[in-house]
């Protein structure tokens, strides 16, 4: 059953049932400091309801963006709290340089800035990590009533992989997964909320908002950001439970777009406006997916 606005009043979810297959050594981190990499996207902030205001050309901008350091921080603290003692907070939207350095908690450590590795929202994480948070996330393409939804692209359709289809927090959590990391909070509306349960089982959620296509009902900011700090750390405390989000190789990846571009080496056209391409190397499907896209 869908969640609707009297389920954002309570606002954080737990999803339930998942195999999680966590190694003693990362279930027994508590106690020895835990290393935590967040993600950051801006659709997803409480609040933002529109394009502009989470463009850089926008006249709301500037306060969306501070909105967006903020909520990041909340994350920060929360991992602090549970023990945490080395943080990098990755800016993933757009330009990758909307989170304003000097108001981010300073115990972080920031990643910004443009790349054209396959990594992109992702880049960074590596396998010395043992957390994954993701703020200020949205629904994928194609969720009628998510907020300002879409897949990387306002060009994209659908993206599956092996079958499965999947959001941003999808590939992202994926790219985490080949390094053993499990994505263990996720922030942003209702629909993303809803869509990274079905896909990991076990991962905490807190919702910025509910989502109604072109409009959303929100929960005030500090309100956000207090239950993103109490539930990043509840879930960094419990880390045994979570488990990496992981799809079996070969990955075979259907892209489905508006308007068709030039073919990635090695993807085949499958028909009007759909491709499809396979490798053994998710990297490398990431590649793929950015040059077609």
């Amino acid at each position: 059953m869908r969640r609707g606005i009297g389920v954002l009043l309570t606002a954080v979810v737990v999803g339930l049932g998942c195999d999680n297959q966590m190694s003693e050594e990362r279930a027994g981190v508590m106690g020895e400091g835990l290393k935590v990499f967040i993600s950051v996207d801006m659709e997803g902030i409480a609040g933002v309801t529109t394009g502009s205001e989470v463009s850089s050309s926008g006249s709301e901008y500037q306060y969306f963006r501070a909105l967006t350091t903020l909520e990041a921080s909340a994350a920060v603290e929360g991992a602090l709290a549970a023990g945490a003692t080395e943080i990098v907070v990755r800016d993933g939207h757009g330009s990758k340089n909307n989170i304003i350095p000097d108001l981010l908690h300073k115990e972080a450590k920031l990643l910004r800035g443009v790349t054209d590795r396959p990594e992109n929202m992702m880049l960074g994480i590596d396998e010395s990590f043992d957390a994954v948070i993701f703020i200020g996330y949205h629904a994928k393409a194609g969720t009628a009533q998510g907020i300002l939804a879409h897949t990387s692209s306002g060009n994209v359709i659908d993206l599956s992989i092996n079958g499965v289809s999947i959001p941003e927090a999808g590939y992202n959590a994926l790219i985490a997964g080949l390094y053993g990391v499990p994505v263990v909070m996720v922030a942003g509306d209702n629909w993303i909320c809803d869509q990274v349960i079905e896909l990991f089982g076990e991962v905490a959620t807190v919702e910025t908002k509910v989502g109604m296509g072109v409009a959303a009902l929100g929960l005030h900011p500090e309100v956000v950001r207090e239950r993103i700090r109490a539930t990043t750390t509840s879930a960094l405390r419990d880390l045994g439970r979570f488990g990496p989000y992981r799809l079996e190789p070969p990955y075979e990846m259907v892209l489905k777009v508006r308007r068709e571009r030039s073919l990635y080496p090695g993807a085949e056209r499958t028909g009007e406006g759909e491709f499809s391409f396979s490798s053994m190397d998710f990297l490398e499907v990431m590649d793929a997916f950015n040059a077609m896209k």
